[in-house]
């Protein structure tokens, strides 16, 4: 009886220990109760989602444990998971966006409102102390002030050009206004613009405000366009749509803890780096071009101030103008007798009014309007900004395993390192796409980068060397860098639509749209401001040229 009993047992104890060898289901089972409230939490149904856990020989992504995911499940939170991460990509960037558009706007408004108050200012005061002289010449101060705009806001125009065509226009009213008794024909003026350049009737006043214009124009329209085109490549960027290969990776990193039954384990730090190091290869390629265009920004700043900055220049263009009127009305006598040496004696117009000396002309003496520390201050709040944008494109993993992907604070073995929960011992990539070849979580391909980032890199580079031209005092012909030009063609990222129509001297009033010389321009508004060009010049005034260009020219590009 004993030897039967115990043989009883043994029998028992065997039979328990092949149920365990063998694992009974029942016994490895588990609620899926909290992945059923998080799946449906995000909108799915519950319809097909497991009580238990079931086997995982389905899944084609998460290790196939036990899980509680169906096939179904895990399609959806993959692409749940993808657009999780692109939401917040295009988060961070609309973060910096709006902080490069506001300073865009704060610039635009100071440099607009310098020049609509010079121009102001000349309504005001030239009426009075110049009568006739400024009445008769209304329309080519307005066609002046109406060329800034355009050059500023990025009209592709020589602004040297329109200076000496300002000149040459203006130059021909007042010699009118100052001899109303006088017949004065086209071939008669031709020839007081032969005489222009030896006779200088304005005096220093166009030399001095064609150099202090074109270096203060010229570098806040090249900062105000860089601030567009940054924010610009920046929604551009973030926009650039993750690959398959992403999709899986993340998919794996956020919510594959979910299908094995541990949805509180958090991704381990370094895990969650490797991924989104990966994932945005690409967007961390800008960063080197990125740094080198807010460097740029920064530096050109410094020709904001001092005599040739742009505060002192913009805002007192009128200067310079009430200084030529005074110095032609200084040296009329000397001016009229050269031009009657030179020209001969003119024809007296029976029908002129009564003598000049009767008729209403003054001067002027106008005093420079002091800064108001505007500028000073959205500079300083530039500077900030920019150099805390610096570090965008290479700092957006971090950033968003931190603030986004719900990522563990330390890498102990309590952490889900993508397979279980438990120390992630991979080291971390580095920055960019060329440091992706053994990224043990994305299978990255090194020798195809994205177009479309490789496009922004190249606007990038376009708008560094146009700043940094802007920083010399070089005029440089603009190129739209806010297009999607494919980087072929002319070879810097100009389009050929755009730089097939770069301006020549034979076609100085050619205008690229202003819809993309500046980001934040309506098509309504550069449609208005290109019709509001100057009117097309008489041949004779290309001899008036000699008034304000060097000897030698300008240096065409």
């Amino acid at each position: 009886m004993e030897l039967r009993a115990r043989g009883w047992w043994l029998l028992c104890a065997a039979a328990a220990l092949a149920v365990c060898a063998r694992g009974d289901p029942a016994s490895k089972s588990r609620s899926c109760s909290e992945v059923r409230q998080i799946y449906g939490a995000k909108g799915f149904s519950l319809s097909d989602v497991p009580q238990a856990e079931i086997s995982g020989e389905h899944l084609r992504i998460c290790p196939q444990g036990y899980t509680c995911c169906t096939s179904e499940m895990e399609e959806n939170l993959a692409n749940r998971s993808r657009s999780e991460l692109e939401t917040a990509l295009r988060d961070s960037g609309s973060a910096l966006q709006g902080t490069l558009s506001t300073q865009l706007r704060g610039f635009d408004d100071h440099f607009q409102r310098l020049l609509n108050d010079s121009e102001r200012a000349l309504q005001d005061a030239f009426p009075s102390a110049f009568g006739e002289l400024y009445a008769q010449s209304t329309g080519a101060f307005r066609d002046l002030y109406s060329e800034l705009r355009l050059y500023y806001r990025g009209a592709n125009l020589h602004l040297q050009e329109a200076l000496a065509e300002f000149w040459a226009h203006l130059l021909e009213h007042l010699f009118k206004q100052l001899h109303p008794q006088l017949l004065l024909p086209d071939d008669y003026l031709d020839c007081l613009g032969k005489q222009a350049e030896a006779l200088r009737p304005f005096g220093e006043a166009p030399r001095e405000l064609r150099l202090r214009a074109t270096r203060a124009f010229v570098a806040a329209r090249s900062f105000v366009q860089g601030l567009g085109v940054a924010s610009d490549v920046v929604r551009k960027v973030v926009q650039v749509p993750l690959g398959p290969e992403c999709s899986r990776a993340v998919m794996k990193l956020v919510y594959c803890a979910h299908c094995l039954g541990v949805p509180g384990a958090r991704p381990c730090p370094d895990y969650c780096r490797n991924v989104l190091k990966g994932c945005l290869a690409n967007q961390a390629d800008l960063d080197a071009e990125w740094r080198n265009l807010l460097d740029s920004m920064v530096l050109i700043t410094d020709k904001f101030w001092g005599p040739l900055g742009a505060e002192n220049v913009i805002g007192n263009v009128h200067l310079w103008l009430a200084e030529a009127i005074n110095t032609l009305q200084d040296n009329k006598d000397t001016l009229t007798a050269k031009v009657i040496q030179g020209c001969g004696n003119p024809k007296v117009n029976p029908q002129a009014p009564g003598p000049e000396e009767n008729r209403h002309q003054g001067k002027l003496a106008l005093q420079e309007k002091p800064p108001t520390g505007m500028l000073e201050k959205l500079v300083s709040e530039a500077k900030a900004q920019l150099r805390d944008a610096q570090d965008f494109w290479i700092s957006l993993p971090g950033t968003l395993c931190s603030e986004k992907m719900a990522m563990s604070t330390a890498g102990d073995d309590r952490c889900w390192n993508g397979m279980a929960k438990g120390r992630y011992l991979p080291e971390v990539m580095g920055d960019g796409l060329a440091n992706q070849i053994n990224n043990p979580e994305v299978e990255v391909d090194i020798t195809k980068p994205d177009m479309a980032a490789r496009q922004q890199i190249m606007r990038l580079k376009v708008m560094t060397n146009r700043l940094r031209g802007a920083y010399g005092g070089d005029d440089v012909d603009f190129q739209d860098a806010s297009d999607d030009s494919s980087g072929s063609g002319s070879g810097d990222g100009c389009p050929d639509d755009v730089c097939g129509r770069r301006v020549s001297k034979k076609g100085s009033s050619s205008r690229t749209p202003l819809t993309h010389a500046l980001p934040g321009l309506s098509e309504r508004e550069g449609q208005d401001a290109s019709a509001a060009g100057r009117p097309q010049a008489r041949p004779r005034l290309v001899l008036l040229l000699a008034l304000v260009l060097p000897a030698a020219g300008p240096r065409w590009r």
